[in-house]
C-alpha cells in the first residue's frame, strides 16, 4: 500500500532539518570540491548522472530521486557565489534518502532531479558569472552557454511538471519599505510582455503563497516578491513560456547570519512545503490571490549605518555613512570586507546594524578623513578603534 502524503506542522519541519542537516556543508564557499564526496552517500538511492561539463570542463551532475508521477526540476549555484540553496538541496536529499513515512510519501508522489551546482566555474572563483563572464541567467535564449545547453537539455529530456530556480540574493534588499530585511523572496515569474495571470503561474503562485503561510510564523513581514517584470532571457520567464509553473527562490539576510545558516534552514523548510504542496495536489485548489499582498524587494538596507557623525571641520551638523560589506574569496574562505559606500543623508534607508553617532567623530584607522571606497575592518570612532566586521 502507498504511502499517504500529509501536511508537516512547522515544529515537524524544524525537527526535520536539526536531524537533516548535512554536516559537511557549511559556510558561503561551496564548490564541486565539497559536493562530491556526498554523491557516493546517495549513489545506492539515488541516480546519479553527469550531464555535461563547464566552460572550464568542470563537471556537471544531476541527482533523481522519487518515483512519483509529478516531475520536479531545480537548479542551483546558476549564480556561482549563491551557494545557500545548495546546503538547502543537500539537507532535503538527506531527508529524502532516510526513508521515513514523509519522505516515502513525498517520493511516491514525485520525482525530484536536482543539478546542485549548474555553474561550477563561477562556484569555484565565487563570482556571479561564469568562466565566459556570462550571467546564464540571462541566456536562456542565445544558449550560448555550455552550462546553458545542459539545462536546457535536462529540462528538454526530464519534462517537469514544476521547476524550482534556486538563487541568493544580496544584503541589500528589504521586504517592501519597512525596516525587514527579505530573508526569503520568491517570483512567479512572466512569461510574456504583458505578465498575463495564466494557469500555471497561478499555480506557481499558490505554491508560493503556501510557503509564505507557514515561512511567516518563522519570519513574520521578512519575506519579498520580486518585479515580474518580463525578461524572456531569463530561464525562470522561459520555462514559465513553456507552460511549466516555475518559482524563482531566493535565499536573502537574516540577522547577523553572514554564513547564512539561519537562511539554510529557513531555505530547507520552504523547499519541503512547496514539495508538499505539489505531493497533496493542493496546486489543484489554485488560491493565489494573497500572492499579490506580499511585498515587493525594495534596496533600502546597507550592512552597518552610522547616524549623524562627524567627518571634518564641515559637516558639524553630522552625515550618515554606509558600510557594505565585499565579499571575498581568500584561502577557500569568504572575507567579508567592509567599504565605505555612501555619505550623505540616509533618511529612509536602513542599517543591519545601526549605530548613533550623536555627533562624535569618525575617522579612518590611520585618523583620516572617511571616504567612499575606504575598506578597512576597523574605524576610529569617538577617538578609539571599533570593529566593523560581522
Amino acid at each position: 500500500m502507498p504511502f499517504k502524503t500529509e501536511y508537516m506542522t512547522l515544529e515537524k519541519l524544524n525537527s526535520l532539518y536539526i536531524s537533516n542537516r548535512e554536516s559537511q556543508l557549511k559556510g558561503r564557499y561551496i564548490c564541486n570540491e565539497h559536493i562530491s564526496p556526498l554523491f557516493v552517500k546517495y549513489s545506492s538511492k539515488c541516480q546519479v548522472e553527469h550531464i555535461g561539463y563547464s566552460v572550464n570542463k568542470n563537471t556537471i551532475e544531476s541527482l533523481t530521486i522519487g518515483n512519483g508521477k509529478k516531475k520536479i526540476l531545480m537548479w542551483s549555484q546558476m549564480h556561482g557565489n549563491e551557494s545557500t540553496s545548495t546546503k538547502a538541496i543537500f539537507d532535503m536529499l538527506n531527508f529524502m534518502v532516510q526513508g521515513d513515512q514523509q519522505a516515502k510519501s513525498l517520493l511516491n508522489s514525485c520525482t525530484i532531479k536536482v543539478i546542485p551546482i549548474l555553474n561550477p566555474d563561477g562556484a569555484n572563483a565565487y563570482t556571479r558569472l561564469n568562466a565566459n563572464a556570462i550571467d546564464l541567467n540571462r541566456d536562456a535564449q542565445t544558449l550560448s552557454q555550455p552550462e546553458s545547453r545542459v539545462l536546457r537539455a535536462v529540462f528538454e529530456t526530464f519534462k517537469p511538471d514544476f521547476c524550482f530556480n534556486l538563487h541568493g540574493q544580496r544584503t541589500i534588499f528589504s521586504a517592501g519599505k519597512n525596516r525587514k530585511p527579505a530573508t526569503l523572496s520568491f517570483l512567479a515569474p512572466a512569461q510574456d510582455a504583458d505578465c498575463t495571470i495564466t494557469i500555471n503561474r497561478k499555480i506557481a503562485m499558490s505554491i508560493i503563497c503556501n510557503m509564505v503561510n507557514v515561512l511567516q510564523k518563522e519570519i513574520p513581514n521578512q519575506i519579498g516578491i520580486y518585479d515580474d517584470a518580463f525578461n524572456l532571457n531569463c530561464v525562470g520567464d522561459t520555462f514559465q513560456s513553456f507552460g511549466v509553473p516555475t518559482i524563482l527562490f531566493e535565499a536573502g539576510h537574516y540577522d547577523d547570519d553572514y554564513e547564512r545558516e539561519e537562511v539554510r534552514r529557513l531555505f530547507f523548510i520552504a523547499l519541503l512545503e512547496a514539495l508538499n504542496t505539489i505531493a497533496l495536489n493542493s496546486t489543484e485548489k489554485i488560491v493565489y490571490e494573497s500572492y499579490f499582498n506580499i511585498p515587493m524587494n525594495e534596496k533600502l538596507f546597507y550592512d552597518i549605518v552610522f547616524r549623524s557623525v562627524i567627518i571634518n571641520e564641515n559637516n558639524q551638523e553630522g552625515a550618515d555613512i554606509a558600510i557594505q560589506f565585499v565579499e571575498k574569496l581568500t584561502n577557500n574562505e569568504i572575507q567579508f570586507v567592509p567599504s565605505v559606500v555612501y555619505i550623505g543623508d540616509l533618511r529612509g534607508y536602513f542599517g543591519h546594524k545601526e549605530i548613533q553617532g550623536g555627533s562624535a567623530e569618525l575617522r579612518t584607522c590611520e585618523n583620516n578623513e572617511i571616504t567612499v571606497g575606504y575598506e578597512n575592518d576597523f574605524v576610529l570612532f569617538k577617538n578609539e578603534l571599533f570593529s566593523l566586521k560581522p
